[in-house]
């Protein structure tokens, strides 16, 4: 690019950069002041972290990207994303007026929620920045394949503000970033050095440089703008340019928000010793030196354009761009700028002081000047992202039946092994699709003969040393490009991150993976916080969950889940199944890949076991529809039958067998097979809503069941797990309940002991029914 036409670019850019910054302090200011309010509520919004980041955004949006690249924009800098969507035509100003407030713009950026293209949704801090990372491995796997073309190939980038920096899912990322080699991945640090409550430390200065280094990554230090450089090239100017080098971020923020006077006053304290030092300062105006001295990488255009350029390859950059929180704003600085809003007399004069006429506030190329909109105009329509492709459709995937492994005793957890190995070997188009990957627990979990048949993926040869060397053993740890397992290192945050990506494969790469991802299961609680992300932006993914409660018993309370289950009722976009049986678990598992696939559909969680229970025969396939709804009855009760029990899981046999011990005693006694709490619990809600709402009034899964039994009937809920999972069953039809399960840690010990010490053995719920058929004999 020659210089006129660089000159040019730059003008644009800073002219799109206040365009940025005017429409997105405007947007939260309409919202907070000028939109009625009718609860009296602060609306809230950050124009001082949106001003941070706009000239950074500016030269991203409208030169630098590329349409294959994906951007997970910083959750702050919300409103500038949608400003620039606004500027390429691709936002509403209907949208804009309405943000934060129902229908219109999302607080932060929202693949599901908002109109706009969102490439991956931010919010939940640190967390869209980690997700990239992955997404590039996402990338280089769809490459090995042959399910990407190379030259389709983008790059994924993440704008972060500096405090995310002390997230440590950031750090976690960051080494298994380094395991696997990623690529094609940039950070841009918004280093405005000050978070929510304060400035940030300034013993941080050095280190982030040598972190991301360490882990490969090229770190580019944006700390002067040119203006900058061409005062610091004066005589006179390496002094002042030491002086910013040791100032601490409080001094540099005060002095940015007192302005030119208080520049000058310290800096003639400072540097009165040096002649030519001060000439420099007293050579610039109170106003020309304040800009000077904030006149910050970050916030330079050409800087910003340069150093994006220098970074044209794969090679992962980490971009340190310093900023100033509030930039041009009135706060600029202050320490107390991250929630402050301008008030009507500030925005007024930052609307005049850009040139922008009283009612053409939301006017998108307002106070650029007539001469000049055209050729902007003309600028925005030919940039890069100005035209982005369809987004893409990915084709779905046929899933065959699935086949209950043989076999009278066996574990959920094994079933789940033979399941996936079975379709390895299959050949089957479906299995060419899954993806696995577990932190560290893939043999654990029974992965290991999925693994041992497709092999891990790895962009260079792995060989096994063991197998090489003739050292028996049954796993084969083979790595290559065509591997379909990803293994991680003990970090859940990362798996849940890792299963997020691979489930976006489809709606960002336009192919679709199948992703299943193994985890401990009182550990999901680990990563709850990234499962939550990767539910959040509709990422589709089955997560098998082993072992699970206290019937993992030897290995004791700080390897038993209790609460896992609610929280799998909790969360929204994931299906929370806990099968009993070998048979329904590949009926569900079926039905999950189906999920993955469909409109309306969303991620599964199952529960498995390790306990190795018999396997029950079946008559005929009738129990199989209602197992996928949530529950079937194993043992149908009579329509007068006055007690039932229901339980979920590995619980079974103690179920049985006290089913066994009464049912000659209660003829018609039912047995209810709990596979989905979850999807009870939320039909039964559907339903109670959609009286309201104007739904059908079908009744709900949970209350058809019931409705087999006698209206006064009484019924024991066993799980291992929280009794809540269950209990709250008897509030569907009023029924009367007495849960047995764990609300407490757990201890070591055989199941004998443990069942009868926390009441989940056949005789607890002998005596749970006999204190039913008491109360209600009374």
């Amino acid at each position: 690019m020659n210089d006129p036409q660089k000159a040019d670019r730059i003008a644009a850019l800073n002219a799109i950069e206040g365009r940025l910054r005017w429409l997105s302090a405007w947007t939260i200011h309409n919202a907070n002041h000028l939109r009625e309010s009718r609860d009296g509520l602060k609306v809230g919004g950050h124009q001082a972290s949106c001003a941070s980041i706009t000239a950074i955004m500016a030269v991203l949006y409208f030169h630098a990207l590329r349409p294959q690249d994906k951007v997970a924009v910083k959750p702050h800098a919300g409103p500038v994303l949608h400003a620039i969507n606004y500027l390429l035509g691709r936002q509403e100003i209907d949208q804009l007026q309405r943000f934060r407030a129902l229908g219109g713009v999302q607080s932060y950026p929202s693949r599901t929620k908002d109109c706009i293209p969102v490439d991956f949704s931010t919010g939940s801090v640190g967390l869209g920045v980690a997700v990239t990372a992955f997404a590039s491995l996402v990338q280089d796997y769809l490459v090995a394949h042959g399910q990407l073309a190379p030259e389709a190939a983008g790059r994924m980038v993440a704008l972060m503000g500096d405090a995310e920096l002390d997230e440590g899912n950031i750090y976690e990322c960051l080494i298994e970033a380094y395991k696997h080699d990623i690529r094609n991945c940039w950070w841009i640090v918004d280093y405005n050095r000050q978070s929510l409550d304060a400035t940030t430390a300034d013993r941080m200065f050095g280190r982030f440089d040598d972190i991301f280094r360490t882990c490969g990554w090229r770190v580019c230090t944006l700390k002067y703008g040119k203006r900058q450089k061409e005062a610091f090239a004066r005589p006179g100017g390496a002094a002042v340019a030491a002086w910013i080098d040791n100032c601490p971020n409080a001094e540099f923020a005060a002095l940015t928000y007192q302005g030119g006077a208080a520049w000058r006053e310290r800096l003639r304290a400072d540097l009165r010793r040096d002649a030519a030092a001060l000439g420099l300062v007293d050579s610039f105006d109170d106003h020309a030196l304040a800009e000077v001295m904030t006149n910050l990488g970050g916030h330079c255009v050409e800087t910003l354009m340069d150093a994006f350029a220098a970074a044209d390859d794969d090679v992962p950059t980490l971009f340190i761009a310093y900023t100033i929180k509030g930039f041009g704003l009135p706060f600029a600085g202050h320490k107390d700028n991250h929630a402050g809003l301008m008030n009507s007399n500030q925005i007024a004069a930052l609307r005049a002081s850009m040139g922008i006429a009283e009612g053409q506030e939301w006017a998108p190329l307002a106070g650029v000047g007539g001469n000049a909109a055209a050729p902007l105009g003309a600028f925005i329509a030919a940039s890069p992202l100005a035209s982005l492709p369809p987004a893409p459709i990915a084709d779905n995937i046929p899933v065959p039946m699935l086949v209950a492994p043989d076999g009278e005793e066996q574990s959920t957890q094994a079933a789940f092994g033979r399941i996936l190995l079975d379709l390895a070997k299959s050949g089957h188009p479906l299995a060419d699709r899954i993806v696995t990957t577990s932190p560290d627990v893939t043999v654990s979990t029974n992965l290991g003969a999925f693994v041992n048949q497709r092999g891990l993926f790895r962009r260079r040869e792995l060989r096994d040393v063991f197998h090489a060397a003739r050292i028996p053993s049954p796993q084969r740890w083979v790595g290559h490009e065509a591997g379909q397992h990803i293994e991680l290192g003990i970090a859940e945050n990362n798996l849940f991150l890792m299963l997020a990506a691979l489930g976006l494969a489809a709606p960002i790469f336009g192919t679709r993976l199948m992703p299943v991802g193994t985890v401990y299961d009182p550990f999901i609680a680990r990563g709850l916080d990234a499962l939550n992300y990767a539910c959040y932006q509709d990422a589709r993914f089955m997560l098998v969950a082993t072992p699970s409660g206290i019937t993992l018993g030897p290995e004791g309370g700080a390897h038993q889940s209790i609460n896992t289950p609610l929280i799998g009722i909790g969360q929204p976009g994931l299906t929370y199944y806990e099968p009993a049986f070998g048979d329904e678990l590949a009926v569900l598992m079926r039905h999950a890949f189906e999920r993955m696939q469909a409109m309306d559909g969303n991620s599964t969680y199952f529960r498995l076991s390790t306990r190795s229970i018999h396997q029950p025969t079946r008559s005929d396939n009738g129990w199989q529809s209602d197992a996928v709804k949530g529950a079937y009855w194993l043992r149908a009760p009579n329509p007068d039958t006055k007690i039932a029990i229901l339980f979920s899981g590995a619980i079974a046999p103690e179920v049985q067998a006290a089913w066994e011990m009464m049912i000659d005693d209660l003829p018609g006694l039912g047995l209810l097979n709990v596979t989905s709490p979850d999807l009870l619990h939320r039909d039964w809600s559907a339903q109670r809503a959609a009286r309201w709402t104007g739904g059908a009034q079908t009744p709900s899964h949970i209350e058809q069941l019931l409705g087999e039994l006698a209206p006064d009937a009484g019924l024991v809920t066993v799980i291992d797990g929280s009794p809540a999972s269950l209990s709250w069953i008897g509030g569907v039809k009023g029924n009367r309940v007495s849960p047995l399960g764990i609300d407490r840690f757990g201890q070591t010990g055989d199941l004998p002991d443990l069942y009868a010490l926390y009441r989940l053995d056949a005789e607890a719920i002998v005596d749970a029914t006999a204190e039913l058929i008491l109360a209600e004999s009374r």
